[in-house]
């Protein structure tokens, strides 16, 4: 019974997309371990950009700077 917990910042990732990569993964688990896709999980974990961090730095604080 996989569980694949997928972790993204929230930065306006659609409906259509979020699908793509449920499906997307489930499939190279069936592909490559032959798990059922039954019983297997996926799940879409949205950070806030507040709440990521990259060395020092807040990713909301790193998108900021890259913009000028």
């Amino acid at each position: 019974m996989p569980y694949v917990n997928i972790k993204i910042t929230k930065e306006g990732v659609s409906k259509e997309q979020k699908e793509a990569l449920i499906k997307g993964t489930t499939q190279l688990l069936v592909d490559v371990l032959d798990k059922s896709p039954a019983t297997t999980f996926v799940v879409i974990d949205e950070v806030d950009t507040d709440n990521w961090g990259i060395g020092f730095e807040q990713v909301t604080e790193i998108r900021k700077a890259a913009k000028k």
